[in-house]
């Protein structure tokens, strides 16, 4: 499939050819065009059944899995194919050895996940230095031979997830028009440079200037923070799903949020009584998994409660505390007494982010 002539400009909206429909999710190769985001550390397999269990996710993503030099342990990479009942799963994987990426590839498809993923995005400097994730980015080459080698080993759907690009966002179109060339079946989108690592707003400019220029479905991601911009990004740049990474543990609710307004119907409004609820069955399950490494519930708690609390209007008081706090238990006791009673309107978790306590993404601009 070839690209449409690409170009190194990124034009504003009022240039824009007219977009797809939000509801056009027909060029994915799966239902509800939304994606869980494959999220270090926080991507567990009890995480995604979790917000699958919630509904309204198309396709739930793995964290990476790391593909190094090291001979391949297929057990090792098997072991990350867990999926969640009724909702396909895409397994990421990220290296630079195409061999060894091949094999990797292929060995998760015949565990079971439903598609493949190539991480070309991930900005931590401990990836970079390895010259992986986003730092494929810069070498066009080698780009094209890794690409190239897994897509000849995936019988099935093969996706890849990028940047704007390392340093320079102009290099946006060359190296999707290399992933095109390729063979992959989609492209996600995070549309800020390795280098701006989450610093500033996510220019949706960039997935619709992608949008536009080749016959690849695209996927957008960054600074959806509510249902209401994840139906505006795919409304204002023509990408045909939306992959929700931090805004699902700053709201566990915007999945189904999103299909119900796709759907017409009025979205869940979260009250505090639900947060706390949401709080305690993610402890019990997390004490369930890691009964042997005590403190391990307790750490990956305080990941979610570090986002879910920046939904609580109040400076990041309660968000803080429930961080310096020693137990699981001091956090649900500090969250039952100071978010339990608020109504939807006292939480930033509604459809359409009224609080507007986030910056969202935008096509505009400045």
């Amino acid at each position: 499939m070839q690209a449409k002539p690409a170009f190194s400009c990124v034009c504003t909206a009022t240039t824009m050819k007219p977009p797809r429909t939000a509801s056009d999710s027909t060029r994915v190769p799966w239902g509800t065009p939304t994606l869980l985001a494959p999220m270090e550390g926080v991507g567990h397999p009890d995480f995604r059944h979790l917000m699958a269990e919630r509904g309204g996710i198309g396709m739930v993503c793995t964290e990476f899995v790391r593909i190094s030099r090291a001979p391949l342990s297929v057990r090792a990479v098997r072991r990350e194919v867990v999926r969640s009942p009724g909702v396909p799963l895409c397994v990421q994987v990220m290296g630079n050895e195409a061999d060894k990426m091949a094999e990797a590839a292929a060995v998760v498809m015949d565990a079971g996940a439903d598609a493949v993923d190539l991480n070309l995005g991930c900005p931590a400097p401990r990836v970079v230095r390895h010259g992986v994730g986003s730092a494929m980015l810069r070498d066009p080459l080698l780009l094209r031979h890794v690409v190239g080698t897994m897509r000849s080993a995936v019988r099935g759907p093969f996706s890849a997830k990028i940047r704007a690009g390392f340093d320079d966002a102009s290099d946006v179109h060359r190296n999707a028009s290399i992933l095109v060339d390729c063979g992959v079946d989609w492209i996600t989108v995070h549309p800020r440079r390795r280098s701006d690592h989450y610093r500033g707003v996510a220019d949706w400019r960039i997935i619709a200037s992608l949008a536009r220029s080749f016959d690849v479905p695209v996927v957008g991601n960054g600074d959806a923070w509510s249902a209401r911009d994840a139906l505006r990004m795919m409304e204002e740049t023509g990408c045909v799903a939306v992959m929700i990474g931090r805004p699902a543990l700053r709201n566990p609710w915007i999945f189904q949020q999103v299909e119900a307004l796709l759907a017409g119907r009025s979205p869940v409004e979260p009250t505090g009584a639900d947060v706390v609820g949401h709080l305690e069955l993610v402890a019990r399950r997390y004490r369930e998994t890691w009964s042997r490494e005590p403190q391990a519930p307790l750490g990956k708690l305080k990941e979610l409660v570090g986002w879910l609390g920046r939904a609580v209007p109040d400076g990041g008081a309660l968000r803080k505390a429930s961080l310096r706090e020693g137990s699981i238990e001091g956090i649900l006791d500090r969250w039952r007494l100071e978010v339990g009673h608020r109504s939807p309107r006292e939480l930033d978790l509604l459809a359409d982010g009224h609080l507007g306590l986030e910056r969202s993404g935008t096509t505009l601009a400045g």
